[in-house]
């Protein structure tokens, strides 16, 4: 039987690419959902999905950049199935400019609000329903969290401190059984890139990169509800990018040229 059978999970950003196939995978697996994400009608067509799997769905309307609303959403998942299992802080908004051409600064701002404080606020928000069912919290953050990447200033940034903060939280948690997995994967391709903020903080609206050469979402996926069915503390995608941590202890200069020609890439 699968852990995941009967537990009650939020997803935030599950309106599509990552977030939208986690939900599936653990509809799948019988879990019962909140899906939480801006984008109602995207929304509502991954949890009929999930209700085709035959598993409950509690779709909810919520901007992560907002405290109140963050709160709101662990209240109504608490309401609803009365416990909280597992927590996956999903929702995020990448970047694709030099930081010499961004004009309007708020940029950044706005990316660490929705990137890391937005974590923070769902993540607050359901740690005593956490404490009480011993669950999970699972942060999807990025490669780009662990070594800086060129075009992306403010998204390593606010990753960064996602990273900074979920570590930090996993030791204060230590003994309380509540897990704190960090989840960090290099270029997926699932077709949102076109959402990237450009230069003037608009979307791009077409993707920078070649999204066949990437990792799969499915296999992003299966990786990440690995990590957490197993409490890992940290997933680093891919033994390439393994290697790259390693490397950036003893050549961090190599690493840096190593990252450039990936971004020049797209892969």
């Amino acid at each position: 039987m699968s852990v995941w059978r009967g537990q009650v999970v939020v997803v935030t950003g599950a309106s599509l690419g990552i977030g939208a196939e986690v939900a599936r995978t653990l509809a799948g697996h019988g879990a019962h959902l909140v899906l939480a994400a801006r984008d109602t009608s995207r929304l509502q067509r991954v949890a009929d999905e999930c209700l085709a799997c035959g598993t409950d769905v509690e779709v909810v309307a919520c901007d992560i950049t907002d405290e109140s609303q963050c709160r709101a959403l662990i209240a109504r998942t608490v309401d609803r199935f009365g416990r909280l299992d597992t927590l996956i802080c999903n929702a995020g908004q990448a970047m694709w400019a030099r930081a010499e051409d961004v004009a309007d600064w708020s940029l950044y701002e706005r990316l660490v609000r929705v990137n890391y404080l937005g974590a923070v606020y769902c993540t607050l928000s359901a740690l005593p329903h956490l404490r009480t069912s011993r669950g999970r919290v699972v942060a999807v953050s990025s490669l780009a969290g662990k070594t800086g990447v060129p075009m992306r200033t403010g998204y390593s940034a606010a990753k960064a401190a996602l990273n900074g903060f979920f570590d930090s939280l996993r030791i204060e948690l230590a003994d309380s059984g509540v897990s704190v997995t960090v989840v960090c994967p290099g270029f997926v391709g699932t077709g949102s890139r076109a959402r990237n903020l450009g230069a003037d903080g608009e979307a791009l609206g077409r993707s920078p990169v070649d999204e066949a050469a990437m990792m799969t979402v499915a296999e992003c996926t299966r990786q990440l509800l690995d990590a957490a069915e197993h409490r890992d503390r940290e997933l680093v995608m891919t033994s390439r990018a393994r290697l790259g941590m390693w490397l950036k202890l003893l050549l961090p200069s190599l690493v840096d040229r190593m990252a450039s020609r990936a971004m020049a890439r797209g892969r």
